[in-house]
């Protein structure tokens, strides 16, 4: 019997168009779904500015039918665009990203935000993105970077990030950002990194083997120690334990450089200023590992600022929780991040 997806795949491509050539528009069309008889289906119309709209098509009459817009207080002229860019890494590999830029603001010596995604085998993808635009709306450049590992660019692209956390996949971040300063886009002065869960490693091991590159760094639900990660492996993760020390690497076998690349162990030279963010409850990155970073920080007499909530998992998803932490963001990167250092 065929699959629903591929099925879901050959609908697709036969209606699809003719869907597009409807909405004769420039945004993103895409089927979210359709009944069992495949004779209407739910479309969805975003854009890297807009939350878009759903509508209801229907086969037979070859109707689109308006059913809600999302987020329509969001006004398009008003938020960034998201422009793909594209550089060659150190080692010759061709890494592709994203690049959102502040309206009203030549393309040069801006304060840049980079946001390393989590996964690490997922990507970022162009479309709407509450995070990017809140930064973008508030003065800063922000740069996404589908760094080695990411998902969508191949096998041997995802198999390049195998034993290279800290590593390779950490040279792909910092040849972005030094690809903007480059360009004349950031002011090399005024970069901060920024990214949860995996996201919040690569931002501790920006900060831990690059310190120099960094104006500040906020670390959300991050990895800071690769072998008590690894110990902490939530039960349903556990099928998935010989694989992760494939990609990621084994406590014994790879024990040099899990001590070589877990942030932890060399935060005699972190010296960037911090924020760090925690979920109490969280069963993928467990409280220890915010904890052993701060009180590491705090011990050498470094001041770092750091939010727990007990009612928190990965990621916080109270509302009340979640408006504390960008009311926090938003302070800590204009202290950082709004004048060139030298101004402070």
């Amino acid at each position: 019997m065929e699959n629903r997806i591929c099925i879901f795949r050959r609908y697709h491509k036969r209606t699809l168009p003719k869907i597009t050539a409807q909405l004769n528009t420039q945004n993103e069309v895409f089927i979210s779904s359709y009944d069992d008889a495949e004779q209407r289906c739910i479309v969805r119309v975003a854009s890297d500015r807009s939350m878009g709209a759903y509508y209801l098509y229907d086969v037979p009459s070859d109707t689109l039918t308006h059913l809600a817009d999302v987020g329509a207080w969001l006004k398009p002229e008003l938020l960034c665009d998201m422009k793909p860019i594209r550089f060659v890494a150190r080692d010759g590999l061709l890494i592709n990203g994203y690049l959102t830029l502040p309206q009203g603001r030549p393309a040069e010596q801006l304060p840049v935000v980079v946001n390393p995604h989590g996964g690490p085998w997922a990507r970022d993808n162009w479309g709407f993105n509450p995070q990017v635009q809140f930064l973008a709306n508030r003065g800063y450049a922000v740069l996404q970077i589908n760094f080695r590992g990411s998902t969508g660019f191949g096998k041997a692209f995802w198999a390049a990030s195998h034993k290279q956390w800290g590593l390779t996949m950490q040279d792909d971040i910092t040849d972005g950002v030094q690809y903007l300063i480059e360009q004349g886009i950031a002011d090399p002065r005024r970069i901060a990194i920024y990214g949860a869960s995996y996201g919040g490693y690569a931002t501790l091991a920006g900060i831990t083997f690059t310190p120099d590159l960094y104006a500040c760094a906020i670390d959300y639900v991050g990895v800071s120690n690769l072998f008590t990660f690894l110990q902490t492996i939530p039960p349903y993760w556990k099928p998935m334990l010989e694989m992760m020390y494939e990609m990621v690497g084994h406590p014994e076998h790879d024990r040099e450089q899990l001590m070589a690349t877990s942030p932890v162990f060399h935060t005699d030279k972190i010296k960037t200023p911090l924020l760090v963010a925690q979920g109490a409850k969280d069963p993928r990155v467990n409280i220890n590992e915010s904890d052993q970073i701060v009180n590491a920080l705090r011990a050498r007499g470094i001041t770092v600022q750091y939010i727990v909530k007990e009612n928190e998992g990965h990621g916080f998803h109270n509302q009340e929780n979640r408006f504390e932490f960008y009311e926090a963001l938003e302070a800590f990167l204009d202290k950082h991040l709004k004048q060139p250092i030298s101004n402070l």
